[in-house]
């Protein structure tokens, strides 16, 4: 009898996952709530339903009875597999229980912090009242984020150092609007801010076992928002400091209760010592574990992501060591005239992959999230130095040409 896979989400991050359950066979019903997203020509069975509606994919699993229902590199869907699977009666890697806190922020922090994993100072407030009063606490200098969304949407810091804690009328109240207008559950986080550099963790659990494959290197925009603009694998950072990050993302990974499947953990190295940001049950995104890991280290994350969830033995032992790097073009605000070079970035050797997500005449605001970022340069070189220099030249071939006020007041004028 034919095996069945409902995979949630058909974006182009979950695609590799599609691939590879497709090559081992399996009957591929797909959801998302977008019927144009890219993953679904693949599909066996298209839904179109929202990977975050529990009870319709819990109904649509009743109807298909897939043998294996998994998520690839996205948080919300962690808990809806978890929910289905157990609703179903199989058993989960991790239960839903502990899926929540896996991809809910509030719940995360609390999780980690009862198993006494390094945290930050956070508070999670459910209304402004409560928002304001840790801003307080914090002395008007944190990190403002909603505790169910990813991607940086929504993440803000609020600097008042220089304003003694008196703000403008409406100033806190706006920050406190714009992170809870991103949070589906309606709270919001304020947590320290940590100085220092940022990583993340790509590792793989099987049968309780953690094995740490790489730790990536992560360069983001400067505040007051915190976009990933690069990221590069393996890390530069000392032996010494890496091997406390390793011990860190292992706590956090056992706090989680993750018995099988990939696990993605930010850390933060500040003069305390490494602190966990965040921690995703999954697959990291931006390509992370499906283009860099493979690269740097022979190991396909993915593949071994999908044949734990079907049961299957699966060998994640690195194969090698190079240098792998992404870089993601970054937007300013307004409307992009015309976008050059990608074709010439890509002929540069140690480039794998030039990849341009905006067209002419999209109008972006700024790169205050992942969405906004208008392209990327994956490059590989024998070390982590010499794929970030391929990756800074490919960049610079790069050209975005902006629509001029004078050029916008002109068609504004013409259409009227």
């Amino acid at each position: 009898m034919e095996k069945k896979m409902m995979i949630l989400g058909a974006s182009a991050l979950q695609v590799p996952a599609i691939k590879k359950a497709k090559e081992m066979g399996y009957r591929i019903i797909l959801v998302d709530y977008d019927e144009n997203a890219v993953g679904f020509p693949l599909a066996d069975v298209k839904l179109i339903v929202s990977t975050l509606d529990q009870e319709e994919v819990y109904r649509q699993a009743l109807v298909y009875r897939p043998d294996v229902i998994l998520t690839s590199a996205s948080d919300g869907p962690v808990r809806t597999a978890a929910y289905v699977n157990e609703k179903l009666g199989k058993q989960p890697d991790l239960s839903y229980e502990d899926s929540i806190c896996a991809t809910v922020k509030s719940h995360m922090r609390k999780r980690l912090e009862q198993c006494h994993v390094p945290i930050p100072e956070y508070y999670a407030a459910a209304d402004f009242r409560e928002f304001a009063e840790a801003v307080e606490r914090l002395d008007g200098y944190c990190i403002v984020k909603p505790a169910d969304n990813a991607g940086s949407r929504g993440v803000v810091l609020l600097d008042g150092r220089k304003k003694g804690g008196r703000w403008e009328v409406g100033e806190l109240e706006n920050v406190y609007a714009y992170s809870r207008g991103n949070s589906r559950n309606g709270i919001v986080m304020a947590e320290e801010y940590m100085e220092g550099p940022e990583v993340s963790v790509e590792a793989m659990t099987v049968e309780g076992k953690t094995q740490i494959l790489a730790i990536t290197d992560k360069f983001i925009t400067p505040p007051p928002y915190f976009v990933e603009l690069a990221h590069c694998e393996p890390s530069r950072l000392e032996k010494e400091v890496q091997e406390r990050i390793r011990e860190v993302a292992l706590q956090a990974v056992r706090a989680i209760g993750l018995k099988n499947g990939p696990s993605h953990t930010e850390i933060k190295v500040t003069q305390e010592g490494p602190k966990v940001v965040e921690l995703a049950a999954r697959l990291g995104g931006d390509f992370i574990t499906s283009r860099l890991v493979p690269l740097s280290t022979g190991v396909d994350m993915v593949g071994a992501s999908v044949e734990l969830a079907a049961g299957k033995k699966t060998e994640c032992a690195p194969r090698w060591q190079k240098g792998a790097a992404i870089h993601f073009l970054q937007a300013k605000e307004g409307r992009i005239e015309k976008i050059s070079g990608a074709e010439a970035a890509g002929r540069l050797k140690g480039v794998e992959e030039v990849v341009i997500y905006k067209k002419e005449g999209d109008v972006v605001h700024g790169t205050k999230s992942s969405s906004d970022r208008l392209g990327h340069v994956i490059t590989v070189g024998a070390t982590p130095e010499e794929a970030m220099e391929i990756g800074e030249k490919a960049m610079g071939l790069i050209t975005v040409e902006w629509e001029t006020a004078e050029h916008s007041a002109a068609a504004k004028g013409a259409g009227e």
